[in-house]
């Protein structure tokens, strides 16, 4: 995948996507899954104005509750780098990482460099069984880095 891929659901993918994983179909998370899918990396104040945007009656609970759900079954997965507010994605499932600009907390979706399987060996499991991998790049972003420069 590219390093910023979006993913993009149609209503019937969406609903496939929520009966795939055994989940009733509803408007709010239909909506919550469209607008995250449409704005990677959006925190909650965005998705719920996206929400609002689609489905005006929708309640602040119902967009909460819609992202616990949707992250638990794992069609979203939810970031939170150190010092930002929480972040969700639709690009699940394939060990990617992010790069975050120091500046302006810029997220850009990053493939792993060295493979996924090699990604998720740590030098020492302590006996864990792992099953993901978060890695954070941190720097200025280009347009941070130029409006900055470094001496």
């Amino acid at each position: 995948m590219s390093s910023q891929t979006t993913v993009r659901y149609t209503r019937d993918d969406a609903e496939r996507a929520l009966r795939a994983v055994h989940l009733r179909v509803t408007r709010p998370r239909l909506t919550v899954l469209s607008v995250v899918a449409r704005n990677p990396h959006a925190d909650t104040a965005r998705i719920i104005a996206g929400a609002r945007e689609d489905l005006p009656e929708v309640s602040h609970q119902a967009v909460y509750d819609s992202l616990r759900v949707l992250t638990e079954a794992g069609l979203l997965r939810c970031i939170q780098p150190s010092g930002t507010v929480a972040r969700y994605e639709a690009r699940v499932g394939d060990n990617h990482h992010h790069l975050v600009c120091r500046e302006c907390n810029r997220i850009v979706d990053v493939d792993c460099a060295i493979g996924e399987a090699k990604c998720l060996t740590p030098s020492d499991g302590h006996g864990f069984e792992v099953d993901e991998a978060e890695v954070i790049y941190w720097g200025l972003c280009p347009d941070c880095s130029t409006a900055h420069p470094r001496p």
